[in-house]
């Protein structure tokens, strides 16, 4: 009997080592892989700053309206001007209407002092 519980025993022990041992690689890979993803977010930052950099730089008003002046022959761009836009009483809102047949009243008329 004893020697049938170190076998169990001994059994036991090589079977968690060998489960130790597949964690152990398992937990590297996973952490290999999270360290990639880490470098390729580390890169794509980069490359968005990098980009958003380029588009400030090419949209530089000055710029812009260097480019419109060259190319006023074909795109017939004009500078915007406040008579080019709408006043605010010109605009026509739909009408809103409000049901309150079922509100209830709440408002103090002041006799409760």
């Amino acid at each position: 009997m004893r020697s049938m519980i170190f076998l169990l025993t001994a059994l036991a022990v090589i079977g968690l080592a060998v489960w130790a041992y597949r964690e152990n690689y398992q937990t590297q890979a996973v952490i290999n892989e999270t360290e990639r993803l880490q470098r390729e977010i580390g890169t794509a930052r980069a490359r968005l700053s990098v980009l958003k950099a380029e588009w400030a730089y090419l949209n530089r008003p000055g710029r812009l309206r260097d480019l419109a002046d060259i190319n006023y022959d074909r795109l017939q761009l004009l500078p915007l001007t406040p008579d080019q836009f709408g006043r605010v009483d010109q605009v026509v809102y739909p009408p809103v209407n409000f049901d309150f047949s079922g509100a209830v009243d709440v408002s103090s008329d002041g006799d409760d002092q």
